[in-house]
């Protein structure tokens, strides 16, 4: 049995738009997070929780959030830069100076305690401006703007960040997004979802050259959410069911950047549903050219199908609640999984084998930037939050490590969901994930104290083991 290696990235990660607050500050423009109003989101009537304008404060405390980072012992923070606070719409020509000061002393911050950045360029914060603008389907526009703002980071941070993730979630953002509206509106926007997929694939090839010219000693990568797909029986249609879903949920969004090309099975899926992607043969070229040095990604559960029927219901839970895809494959329990208090399926063993599959696939080194437990913690009187239930979530993954390193995976970091408690995309604060809690409600925000969870001691003690002490 290999080791875990002595400079394993041990941290944590968070996105801006949950936790930094501030949404208006120091020429900060609004992002598509920042003007969500009323309505409902898978289901969730979006007026009963939160928005993002406060979220956790980080904006006004990351100096004690980054302190506490550093007694937990991290080796790590994944983070990503809200875009409009570098381009409040996405089309000056100039940066805001004070954004791009605030991320400057955080990340110094961050190097003075020995704590590595992992900067995410896009995490589902796009100006708002350029989404009234036709967002990531005005390909002229978007792409050259995300490519500037990308730049722009290369540039001012070139010597102190080693590792880009070009876009959070890419995957998520189009087969949600597309299954979703035409589950609320029944009309089928696929064309216009993988359109804007193919835009975003431009965006970040010519995001990855850009790096190459600028700083050739750091690395990049995209940042998907990757569950391996397992099918619901031995049926030869569940699994081919299940190869699809694989390939559509996962594997397409990195296929560019290491096999130089789209799938023919995507191709030919465009095809069968009439979706005329414009793309040219100068586009294609890019992918041959921008080639990744690491894959980081998200695991929180597998995923189980089984073969489409044509009366399948059409399930859109959450990104890790299950969907399905006409023709492709349907959503399917497994029997063999617990869930969590919100549905989602947990399967440790299923962590080492979508890493294993991502190795098969890509031999890449690959980094854990996000995997983790929602709950509804409690503060309780005496300042104490007793999170055994996140430990226990923590622990059963952690212990896959040393076998995904053992099967040969070049996995050289780990840095779960979050740093500190957030705001859940679809469930508000109350939904908290952080190993240090946030002194607010929905729509209380307290004192915005922050208190050390129990999962906070018992990650520094498996961080200062180098994994080896999970009791």
């Amino acid at each position: 049995m290999k080791n875990i290696p002595k400079d394993f990235l041990w941290g944590a990660s968070t996105s801006a738009y949950q936790v930094e607050g501030a949404w208006d500050a120091d020429g900060k423009g609004p992002s598509v997070q920042d003007v969500k109003s009323g309505g409902f989101i898978a289901g969730l009537n979006i007026k009963d929780i939160t928005d993002f304008k406060v979220a956790a404060d980080h904006y006004n405390h990351w100096k004690e959030d980054v302190a506490l980072m550093a007694e937990m012992g991290f080796k790590s923070y994944r983070f990503s830069i809200n875009w409009t606070r570098i381009y409040p719409t996405g089309v000056e020509t100039t940066p805001n100076e004070k954004g791009i000061k605030f991320y400057h002393d955080l990340i110094d911050e961050l190097i003075k305690n020995k704590i590595e950045p992992l900067v995410t360029i896009h995490h589902f914060d796009l100006p708002n401006y350029l989404e009234e603008q036709g967002g990531w389907n005005n390909k002229e526009l978007a792409v050259e703007a995300y490519v500037k703002y990308a730049t722009t980071l290369f540039n001012e941070y070139k010597t102190k960040v080693k590792y880009w993730q070009t876009i959070n979630e890419q995957n998520m953002v189009i087969m949600f997004g597309h299954l979703l509206g035409k589950r609320m509106t029944g009309v089928d926007k696929g064309e216009e979802s993988y359109q804007m997929f193919h835009n975003m694939n431009i965006a970040q090839a010519k995001a990855i050259l850009a790096l190459r010219t600028i700083d050739k000693d750091a690395k990049i990568g995209p940042a998907p959410n990757i569950s391996l797909v397992y099918p619901e029986t031995s049926k030869p249609e569940d699994v081919l069911a299940a190869h699809n879903a694989n390939l559509i949920r996962n594997w397409i969004y990195i296929d560019p950047f290491v096999k130089g090309e789209y799938d023919q099975i995507l191709l030919n899926f465009w095809k069968e549903n009439n979706y005329n992607i414009q793309m040219t043969s100068e586009e294609m070229d890019l992918f041959k050219k921008a080639k990744i040095d690491f894959i980081a990604f998200n695991y929180y559960s597998s995923m189980t199908v089984k073969a489409p029927t044509k009366d399948q219901d059409f399930v859109v839970g959450d990104q890790q609640m299950g969907f399905n895809l006409e023709g492709m494959f349907q959503s399917a329990k497994n029997s063999n999984l617990e869930k969590t208090e919100y549905g989602w399926e947990v399967d440790p063993i299923g962590f080492r084998l979508t890493a294993r599959a991502l190795h098969d696939r890509y031999n890449l080194p690959i980094v854990i930037t996000e995997n983790g437990l929602g709950a509804k913690d409690v503060l309780t009187d005496d300042g104490k939050i007793h999170d055994d239930y996140r430990i226990d979530y923590l622990r059963k993954h952690i212990e896959q490590i040393p076998d995904i390193i053992n099967d040969g995976v070049k996995l050289f970091g780990y840095n779960p969901w979050s740093a500190i408690d957030l705001v859940s995309t679809h469930q508000g604060i109350s939904k908290r994930y952080g190993f240090v809690y946030v002194n607010r409600d929905e729509f209380d925000l307290k004192d915005m104290k922050r208190y050390r969870k129990d999962s906070f001691y018992w990650y520094k003690k498996v961080i200062s083991s180098n994994g080896t002490d999970l009791d």
